[in-house]
């Protein structure tokens, strides 16, 4: 049995006790959300073209606490995913293949977390985890959400202040019924011990300070910095502040067999090549953007130092003797420039970013929205000492029914484009329709 399963029984245990509770019973809430995804991925060079389309839907379960100085729940999810049409021998990621490279027809999983309460502070404990934190963002990009199992506290005992914390120690992705072990890109071992602490402060209405530390184990430790402020210019006007710094360093095995990866870590600084595989980075950015009326404008720039490219978890290359077309990879990273193709994060890499964004509501249109945003990365670093450079330019269309018989459901137009000139990197046209609808039971 493993620790999901016996927190899930120890919590059903007790709560079969207090089946009747006030809170557990009227606190809870149910839904099932639908969502489905045409997914298409061109190849500029013309190999390795994908399309599919796919259909997930997510049911799921919250329910309260139990009375007294510590309360008691659980949290329940059922996903099940089903495969529409394409992916043969062209797979897009949505789906998992088959062992003749087909995507299969349907994949499913079933987990749920147990919880508890004591004052203002929560503690959850299973395997349907989806951590948003800086140091962490659990991947949604596709039809189904991304995973973790493992253990989480989040504590609001101090005014203004949240303190989170928490270890995991297996993933679930998005195309995936399996969990597997914790890892980076390129690397092909596994750690089972993800743990983080941190915080945020909100010092004013307006001013939010984080600091956040993680340690993935034998690959890597690293801190996070961030600023978010918002100035208020008048009513229909603002002026926002995002700074976010990341220092990235070495842990344990790291840069041994199978603990060393060739993401982006082995660059060149003054005509010396760093130790292959080793963590030794700095991330920084800065983003400015002014809203008036339904216009927002955002401008900003992103730094990776030289010495190696931006770090964060990503099962994508773990095999163990799996099938790697079973959906492990998928990963997002709390950075702005992490976009529809490309993240924007290698050695050395320079990234100056602009986005528009209008909110129709303004002019009679509520739920619908617009936006176009470019970036453009230059002064990648290569072990022979190159300089390289890639862009991205993305239009996001979205529109949610306000009301009526069908008012919830969302629709999404996006479509990316990817230009680099960095060897064995694909140039990309990446479209995606998505559509979405959440129906809550109570």
């Amino acid at each position: 049995m493993n620790k999901s399963t016996l927190a899930l029984a120890v919590a059903a245990s007790v709560l079969a006790q207090q089946a009747v509770a006030a809170g557990f019973i009227d606190d809870s809430k149910a839904s099932i959300s639908s969502r489905t995804l045409y997914f298409k991925n061109d190849n500029r060079d013309g190999a390795n073209d994908a399309h599919e389309t796919a259909q997930g839907f997510k049911f799921d379960y919250i329910s309260g606490f139990t009375e007294g100085t510590v309360g008691f729940g659980v949290d329940l999810q059922a996903l099940v995913g089903i495969h529409l049409d394409g992916g043969r021998g062209r797979p897009a990621g949505i789906s998992p293949n088959d062992t003749d490279g087909s995507a299969v027809e349907n994949w499913s999983r079933f987990n749920g977390n147990a919880k508890a309460r004591f004052s203002k502070t929560e503690a959850h404990v299973g395997g349907a985890l989806a951590p948003n934190l800086p140091i962490l963002v659990s991947n949604d990009g596709r039809v189904l959400p991304q995973t973790f199992q493992g253990a989480t506290i989040a504590s609001k005992e101090i005014d203004n202040v949240t303190i989170n914390a928490g270890q995991l120690e297996r993933a679930t992705g998005r195309a995936s019924s399996n969990a597997s072990g914790l890892s980076v890109n390129g690397a092909s071992q596994e750690s089972n011990k993800f743990r983080y602490a941190g915080a945020d402060w909100k010092v004013t209405k307006d001013l939010t300070l984080q600091y956040y530390h993680s340690q993935l184990e034998n690959f890597y430790k690293q801190n996070f910095l961030g600023l978010l402020h918002v100035y208020p210019i008048s009513d229909n006007q603002s002026f926002k502040t995002d700074l976010r710094y990341f220092r990235s360093t070495s842990d344990g095995k790291n840069g041994d067999t199978g603990y060393a990866f060739n993401n982006n870590t082995s660059a060149a600084t003054d005509g010396q090549v760093d130790e292959a595989g080793k963590v030794d980075n700095n991330t920084w950015s800065a983003a400015f953007t002014y809203s008036l009326g339904g216009s927002s404008f955002m401008l900003g720039r992103q730094q990776v130092s030289n010495s190696g490219g931006m770090v964060f978890l990503n099962q994508g290359s773990v095999v163990n003797g799996r099938n790697r077309a079973e959906g492990e990879g998928g990963a997002s990273v709390y950075l702005l420039t992490d976009v529809m193709v490309n993240s924007f994060v290698r050695a050395g890499e320079n990234t100056t970013f602009g986005q528009y964004s209008y909110d129709f509501t303004k002019v009679g249109v509520p739920g619908l929205k617009a936006s176009l945003m470019y970036l453009y990365g230059e002064d990648i670093r290569s072990a022979s000492g190159r300089e390289y450079s890639e862009w991205e330019r993305d239009v996001r269309l979205d529109y949610v029914v306000q009301s009526g018989l069908l008012k919830g459901f969302g629709t999404s137009l996006r479509q990316g484009t990817y230009r680099s000139q960095l060897p064995n990197v694909q140039s990309i046209d990446q479209t995606r329709l998505i559509f979405s609808y959440t129906y809550a039971f109570f």
